[in-house]
């Protein structure tokens, strides 16, 4: 009975997208990301709570759930590890939320651009298939020569990958033709 407990564990955080990473796959992913031409997807960094408070007003952040401290102190080590590691960004997208763009500014690797197409759709269910269609495209029609970076939310990532993320972490995909194959997760620990 133990090692179907143990089994049923490692399927279940395998589908949460919860594994630990190996050294060897997280060396190479950070080697991938300095070869330039992928997609990271980033789920914002650390902002207690589900949703948003009732009252959400997209252009005023005192009504947002945003970034804690821990959130904010994510944010710059994610940034930091970019640039120690020679990570080429070419462009920094981010979804139109507070936290989202909070935390794109906060890694200092690029001018951030918000893009409704990177939006939550947690209260919106009826925008998924065309925001994630729309973050689709752009992903797909990415040629590099560095990376893209998407700071968005986790509904957004579950639909485009069908995995989810904790917050700040990454997942990093290479466009193919009209594909989205995994290179590999970072999560970044903040000192």
């Amino acid at each position: 009975m133990p090692i179907l407990r143990h089994f049923t564990l490692i399927l279940l955080l395998g589908a949460l997208g919860m594994l630990p990473i190996s050294a060897q796959a997280y060396d190479a992913t950070w080697q991938a990301l300095q070869e330039g031409g992928l997609v990271i997807l980033m789920r914002h960094a650390l902002a207690p709570g589900v949703g948003d408070p009732p009252g959400f007003v997209l252009e005023q952040c005192d009504t947002q759930r945003n970034l804690s401290a821990e959130g904010r102190a994510q944010a710059k080590a994610t940034g930091q590890a970019l640039r120690e590691r020679g990570v080429p960004i070419n462009a920094v997208y981010s979804s139109r939320w507070c936290r989202a763009q909070e935390t794109a500014e906060l890694m200092e690797v690029g001018e951030v651009v918000p893009a409704p197409w990177l939006d939550s759709f947690f209260r919106e269910r009826s925008e998924r298939s065309e925001r994630t269609q729309a973050a689709r495209e752009r992903i797909l029609s990415w040629q590099g020569p560095g990376n893209l970076l998407l700071v968005t939310h986790q509904v957004n990532i579950s639909a485009l990958v069908g995995s989810g993320l904790g917050s700040g972490d990454m997942i990093i995909v290479r466009p193919d033709g009209n594909e989205l194959p995994v290179v590999g997760r970072l999560s970044i620990s903040v000192p």
